[in-house]
């Protein structure tokens, strides 16, 4: 003959005894969170590892050296130009200049004027440069003119 023993919510044998006996309507989820635990576990170890390497075919042997060269043309508060640190009158300038387009691969011009140069000075200075057909050239030192604007 089979005696039934009371139990209630949480399981426990119930000492009561006129407890009402009720069958468990919750699913036990504790196995299905085992599942997934040890299938998220050999998803990530399956999962290959990201490299960011790129492959690149580097050719082998000696590659030649490039060397750009650039020149330093500034000017100074008084208007004299100074060609990489040494001062030059207008028709040097001009006649370096010329030399240095010839040049192959012509160099750079770094053109560095003073802040308290004159805009006349530093037109005639540009114009020469325009007429030497120089075709690399940047401003250096414009940062100088940042509280001007």
């Amino acid at each position: 003959m089979a005696v039934l023993v009371p139990v209630t919510r949480s399981g426990a044998v119930s000492r009561l005894a006129g407890a009402e006996v009720q069958p468990m309507t919750e699913m036990n989820t504790t196995p299905l969170i085992d599942v997934m635990l040890v299938l998220l576990i050999m998803f990530i170890i399956t999962i290959p590892p990201q490299s960011d390497a790129v492959k690149v075919d580097v050719p082998v042997g000696p590659t030649p050296i490039i060397k750009w060269i650039s020149n330093e043309l500034a000017l100074t508060a008084e208007g004299r130009a100074y060609w990489n640190g040494q001062p030059v009158d207008d028709r040097t300038l001009r006649n370096t200049l010329d030399k240095s387009v010839a040049m192959d691969p012509a160099p750079e011009l770094h053109f560095r004027p003073d802040a308290a140069t004159g805009y006349g000075r530093v037109d005639e200075v540009l114009a020469m440069t325009a007429q030497a057909k120089v075709s690399k050239m940047g401003f250096v030192g414009n940062q100088q003119y940042g509280d001007s604007f």
